[in-house]
Parts: structure tokens; C-alpha cells; sequence
């Protein structure tokens, strides 16, 4: 259901009227993914929000996943949750230029591409090592971060 967030009197109000990645803030890899928003967005609307604050916990929370686990991460856009590689693919997609290159993700076929995605946002400290989203030194990229 679009919005379903607004009727969860557990999830705190936000702007919802501009695209938000929910993303692990003490991951590496997501670090990486929000440089990556923050040089494909040229609209410069789409925020983000660590999974560690209230609100990123509580939007898992709605959604259906563990916050202590913060192995998803959910694009929302246009009242909708995307997850894990899907959501790649769509935030990619609505980038355009060089992020429409997410796409050939969509040769792989649904569920083995959920597949690879579970195994390795399991693994991805062990791969990929940890990182401090909060902490990039980016003025550009610490305006889009949402800290409620």
C-alpha cells in the first residue's frame, strides 16, 4: 500500500514527499552507496537515512525488517518501499545517466538475485569492512543525511 507509513503511529513523521535510502550508517559499502546517490542525484531531493536513528529503524520496522540487522536497505519513493537489489535498481534507474547502468541487474533472474543480495549483505562487514556514513566529510552529502 503507497504511504502505509503514515497510518504507523511507531513510524515518526518526515518528508516524504522526496525520495529516502535507508541505508546502515556504520557500513561500507552503504557509505559507498550514498556517495554514489550523492553524485547520480543531480536533483539533489533524495535523503538518507541511517538505519541506526529512530526514524530508519522504525520504516525497517514497518516494512518487515530487523533493525538490529540491518542487512536491507529500503529506497522509498513516491509513497513506495524498495528493497535490497531492487531497490538498487530502482534508485538507479530514476538517477538516469550512468545510474541506469543498475539495471542489467535485471538479467539476473528474481530470486537468485535475492539470493546474492541476502548472502552478501550478511557478509558485508566481513567483505567490504565497516564505515561511518555520518561521518563523511562531504557538506553536500551531510545535508541529504536525515538524523531524526
Amino acid at each position: 500500500m503507497d504511504y502505509s507509513w503514515r497510518q504507523d503511529p511507531e513510524v515518526p513523521a518526515f518528508d516524504d514527499s522526496v525520495p529516502v535510502a535507508v541505508m546502515d550508517a556504520e557500513c561500507a559499502i552503504c557509505s559507498f552507496g550514498a556517495r554514489m546517490i550523492h553524485r547520480l542525484d543531480r536533483s539533489g531531493r533524495v535523503r538518507i537515512c541511517p538505519v541506526q536513528s529512530p526514524l530508519g529503524a522504525a520504516l525497517l520496522r514497518h516494512h518487515g525488517f530487523q533493525p538490529r540487522d540491518p542487512s536491507s536497505w529500503l529506497y522509498i519513493d513516491r509513497g513506495r518501499a524498495h528493497a535490497d537489489f531492487d531497490a538498487v535498481i530502482h534508485a538507479g534507474e530514476s538517477f538516469g545517466g550512468f545510474g541506469r547502468l543498475t539495471s542489467v541487474l535485471r538479467l539476473i533472474p528474481k530470486r537468485p538475485r535475492d539470493w546474492l543480495y541476502a548472502r552478501l549483505a550478511q557478509n558485508r562487514y566481513r567483505i567490504f569492512g565497516r564505515g561511518d556514513l555520518c561521518g563523511l566529510p562531504d557538506p553536500g552529502l551531510q545535508a541529504r543525511i536525515l538524523r531524526g
